[in-house]
């Protein structure tokens, strides 16, 4: 067992680039993408994984990974079971946040905002895209729910499977996508010795943006 002066020593001095007000597009949106872009072009796994952190009825926090699947001004995709815990969750309460964390460059995007289903359109036309086990997955899968152990789960997707088998696997009632809507948006970039940049996008009542720094 680690005790904690051990992990009290773990840290890492952050020094790859900088960022400030002058630096960022005026609009979060592009900012993101040039991150993005760069994020991309570093090649390192899963650069759209994202925390998700919702609340249940109660005020209670969960969070959880998934995976960006799309971007617009509008705001930022991501799919899932609409029965699942996360599902509930937003379905009470809109308020979530996101986080991506891209240690290989030093950076932190946070987003607070609602999320918002998108339309049946939307989630059809990614869905079709989805490999074959994926399709069934979402078929198969009472997402959150407790099960009876991993032989139902290997028997229910068994099912779906058969069911399928002589046509196109339909998008479930159950499954699409949201779109979280920003209101706030902060670009953490790491810095020595803990004097971290972040520059924080705030909308304002006409949609303009207000860019400010925070302390680290």
């Amino acid at each position: 067992m680690n005790s904690g002066k051990e992990i009290a020593d773990i840290r890492t001095d952050y020094s790859k680039k900088s960022l400030t007000e002058t630096d960022v597009d005026p609009n979060p949106i592009q900012q993101f993408t040039t991150w993005w872009r760069e994020a991309i072009d570093s090649k390192f796994d899963e650069v759209n994984a994202m925390t998700l952190a919702t609340v249940n009825e109660n005020g209670v926090p969960r969070a959880r990974t998934v995976l960006l699947k799309g971007y617009d001004e509008q705001g930022f995709i991501f799919f899932t079971n609409y029965d699942s815990q996360k599902g509930k969750h937003i379905a009470g309460n809109q308020n979530v946040c996101l986080l991506f964390f891209w240690k290989e460059l030093e950076r932190q995007v946070i987003i607070t905002g609602k999320a918002e289903k998108i339309s049946a359109e939307e989630s059809v036309a990614y869905f079709n895209s989805r490999p074959e086990g994926s399709k069934l997955g979402a078929w198969a899968s009472a997402q959150s729910a407790v099960v009876a152990g991993a032989a139902f789960l290997k028997e229910t997707f068994n099912f779906y499977r058969e069911r399928f088998k002589h046509g196109e696997i339909p998008k479930p009632p159950h499954w699409g996508g949201y779109r979280v809507i920003p209101t706030t948006v902060e670009f953490w970039q790491g810095r020595p010795s803990r004097m971290h940049d972040r520059i924080q996008y705030s909308v304002q009542n006409d949609k303009s943006w207000k860019i400010e720094r925070l302390a680290p």
